[in-house]
């Protein structure tokens, strides 16, 4: 049953009473007084990613609980500011809700528009509009490379560098350069030092990141489905096992992998 609006706000009402208590001096909770925005920061990324994982679940009971989580980061971190006189709580909404509606001009005003491409162009826009000058290329990807994981960092900057140009012809030549990174990362690792092959890995990942565009593919969702897959076949061997793994031969675990392996395809299929 979906709440009416007055038991929305009730709630949030409620929940904003709570923090502040847990942050009352007198009679709150030792740990919510001794905490920083910065100390907070690991707590708003995890999180985060455990929304991120219970939405891919699809299991509404875990959506909600883990969006409340996510919730209180917010609402903490602006009681925080609140209690050092910076901002509220008010104020986070107050300037979500204004940039909303200033860049949806086409929702809000009488802008119209033929595309979702046209939609966001018109983001873009208003959004550099507020910055008071367009920034450059390299102000932007330097943001995406600080502020995101670095897959999803690095899927943004290619984006980004393909739509000004720094593109290649086709998916060909990405392929070239894949060999070529392999080579040199291969080279790296037999004759290199520790800052040259990390350096070198760097490269490689990110040209794989390329190649995923090209496909149309992520490759952070790709990889979280092999690290699922990697887990659900080790689930499946630990399943069918009288002792730990480690007292097995590498001959028999590849035996029990393979046998997962097939297992867990024949249950999909």
């Amino acid at each position: 049953m979906n709440a009416s609006m007055s038991e929305t706000l009730k709630a949030l009402q409620e929940l904003i009473e709570v923090v502040a208590q847990l942050r009352n001096p007198e009679g709150g909770c030792p740990w919510d007084l001794a905490q920083t925005p910065q100390s907070l920061m690991p707590y708003v990324i995890e999180e985060a990613y455990e929304v991120v994982d219970a939405l891919r679940s699809g299991d509404e009971a875990a959506i909600a609980d883990e969006l409340g989580d996510l919730l209180l980061q917010v609402v903490l971190q602006a009681q925080v500011a609140k209690d050092q006189q910076q901002f509220d709580l008010t104020t986070v909404a107050q300037n979500i809700t204004a940039k909303l509606i200033r860049r949806h001009p086409h929702v809000f005003n009488n802008l119209e528009v033929q595309s979702i491409d046209e939609v966001h162009q018109n983001w873009e826009r208003i959004k550099a509009t507020e910055n008071g000058e367009e920034p450059t290329l390299s102000d932007k990807l330097r943001k995406y490379a600080r502020s995101l994981p670095p897959l999803m960092a690095g899927m943004k900057i290619s984006q980004k560098a393909a739509k000004a140009g720094f593109e290649w012809e086709s998916i060909d030549g990405v392929w070239d350069k894949f060999h070529e990174e392999l080579a040199e990362f291969q080279h790296a690792l037999q004759h290199e030092g520790k800052e040259n092959q990390q350096a070198e890995l760097g490269d490689l990942l990110f040209t794989i990141i390329n190649l995923a565009r090209w496909a149309d593919l992520d490759p952070a969702e790709a990889l979280q489905g092999t690290n699922d897959r990697f887990i659900q076949r080790l689930v499946q061997m630990e399943a069918v096992v009288d002792r730990p793994l480690s007292d097995y031969s590498l001959e028999e675990l590849e035996q029990f992998w393979q046998e997962a392996k097939k297992k867990l395809a024949k249950e999909r299929s």
